[in-house]
């Protein structure tokens, strides 16, 4: 009785851990979304070119995937 309880107490606890880390990933995408939009809208506003605007803005997109790159690596190395 102690192990399955054991068991099902550390698979809980794995698949809190995998949502909120999903809930995490959501939310990055999500803030990293709003945050270009509103970075080329103000520079779109000051006289810059639309596609210079957005050529900026994929910066942002890149450091995410960097950000989601290395969480992710220091996940298998475990």
């Amino acid at each position: 009785m102690a192990k399955a309880r054991a068991i099902l107490g550390a698979a809980f606890s794995i698949v809190s851990l995998l949502s909120q880390l999903f809930i995490l990933w959501m939310n990055l995408g999500w803030r990293v979304r709003t945050a270009r939009k509103a970075f080329e809208k103000e520079l779109i506003k000051e006289g810059m070119s639309k596609e210079d605007a957005k050529r900026l803005s994929a910066h942002y997109k890149v450091l995410k995937d960097q950000i989601i790159g290395t969480v992710s690596r220091s996940f298998r190395e475990l």
